[in-house]
């Protein structure tokens, strides 16, 4: 990919990523929260990723990334360019769509929980709501989908059905029943991870999936595999904690979790030991644009992968490289 020379009347543009293209985002007279407007206050564009969740404000010297929030808490974080460099010394890895075929799973689990929370049991969403109901947290999953299609419920109403239906189905699974094929290895992983530790290279595993739901996935997928214990392989694993609901302690990460840059940071600087001046040696791989942003606001470069919603949502520009399958990345590294 070229980066397109409409791209240079923005100053900084290419702060997103060397392949970003000025019309692959969608442009802002001001942010969503009315707090920039471009052409005042040394604001010179804004702009968004065509999914809406990220916008970028470019300033004279600096660039900066306000995350949205349907949970009602947003954020901004400065944004930084990256150049991937070698030898890299970590690799992080997204799970679902990225290590385990499981979005399909997930996207029925909520499905599901819309279904019990209209009393329909023949409902199902629509190729539009794929976006919204991938990569990202399950309250922003569940909002969108009250907000949609059943207002007068409430996301905590559309929790109680989705762990009723998880813990079900979770459970099923764990025991060789419920659905065929819910968890599936990218094909290549097995090749891919052994390839990694005999380079001596750090690996991650970070996920926005809650432990209760990503642990019995990766867990399945290493016996499939026949790699033994996931806790063992890996040198950090990193999930959105537990759910905070009423009788038992949660751990932040509803309100946390990818496009927000804190997975990815924490496994790098706290699992790995990795710090800030590593940054360019640090190398992301991800499926989804909520991963894709998560990985850019913590400054790492980015691996995109085929076959999740990197392309429809406008986010292929803040990739480094974009690849069909684990032995392209593995040539990238080398």
């Amino acid at each position: 990919m070229k980066t397109n020379n409409s791209s240079s009347n923005v100053p900084l543009f290419g702060t997103l990523g060397p392949n970003a293209r000025i019309e692959d985002f969608q442009s802002l007279a001001s942010t969503s929260d009315g707090r920039f407007t471009a052409g005042t206050g040394g604001v010179n564009y804004i702009c968004q990723t065509t999914d809406g969740k990220v916008e970028f404000i470019f300033f004279g010297d600096h660039v900066m990334a306000y995350v949205k929030s349907a949970m009602g808490y947003p954020a901004y974080y400065p944004i930084k360019p990256v150049e991937m460099k070698t030898p890299v010394k970590a690799v992080l890895m997204d799970l679902d769509g990225t290590s385990v075929r499981s979005e399909e799973f997930w996207i029925w689990i909520i499905q599901m929980t819309v279904a019990s929370l209209l009393d329909n049991p023949k409902f199902e969403l629509c190729d539009d709501d794929l976006p919204f109901v991938s990569g990202h947290s399950v309250s922003e999953h569940l909002t969108y989908c009250c907000e949609k299609y059943c207002p007068g419920k409430t996301v905590e109403d559309a929790r109680e059905f989705y762990f009723q239906h998880t813990h079900h189905e979770m459970d099923e699974i764990m025991n060789g029943r419920g659905k065929a094929n819910a968890f599936t290895p990218t094909v290549g992983l097995k090749e891919f991870l052994y390839e990694l530790k005999a380079k001596k290279i750090k690996i991650g595993l970070v996920t926005s999936g809650l432990y209760e739901k990503a642990w019995p996935e990766i867990l399945d997928a290493f016996r499939t595999l026949g790699m033994g214990d996931p806790a063992d392989f890996y040198d950090a694993i990193i999930t959105a904690g537990f759910p905070l609901r009423k009788g038992s302690a949660g751990t932040l990460g509803e309100l946390s979790p990818k496009p927000h840059p804190w997975l990815y940071a924490e496994v790098a600087r706290v699992g790995l030991g990795l710090t800030v001046e590593d940054s360019s040696q640090i190398i992301g791989i991800e499926d989804s644009a909520a991963g894709v942003c998560s990985i850019r606001l913590a400054n790492f470069p980015v691996i995109g992968v085929v076959d999740g919603n990197i392309e429809q949502s406008g986010t292929l520009g803040l990739c480094n490289h974009y690849c069909d399958n684990f032995d392209q990345i593995l040539k990238i590294i080398d």
